[in-house]
């Protein structure tokens, strides 16, 4: 089993990132963690990385400024080809039109709403074979 190398967590919410940082860190997971609380800066870094080690990115719906779904759509140039990055939407958005949106966009592949766990994460963390 093999797991991702980083997590990249996008959300503006302080208290949900700290949150999520430390559940990633109890399900085991001792990679990269890197925290964006805009949707600007989150394009900067995929602008410039080369995305080649194995990436687990959660991104929020619900940012001022830009919109995890405007995050995403940006990003498709950067990471549609990119095997070694995943993206999930994580937010607390339930809503079924905000799943049908999200599984319009190539890049994302899953929709998870907050807050995340240790059991729920194990399986994402985990690179499918």
């Amino acid at each position: 089993m093999k797991r991702y190398e980083r997590v990249i967590l996008i959300d503006d919410n302080e208290a949900d990132n700290v949150y999520h940082e430390l559940m990633i860190r109890r399900s085991g997971f001792t990679g990269e963690l890197l925290v964006f609380d805009n949707g600007e800066d989150a394009l900067t870094f995929f602008r410039n990385d080369p995305m080649d080690v194995y990436t687990c990115v959660f991104l929020d719906i619900n940012m001022p400024g830009m919109d995890g779904f405007e995050v995403a759509s940006q990003a498709t140039p950067f990471l549609l080809n990119k095997h070694t990055v995943i993206v999930i939407m994580l937010t607390s958005s339930g809503s079924a039109a905000d799943r049908e949106r999200a599984a319009t966009i190539p890049i994302i592949k899953g929709y998870v709403t907050k807050p995340l766990d240790v059991n729920g994460l194990l399986p994402m963390i985990t690179v499918p074979l």
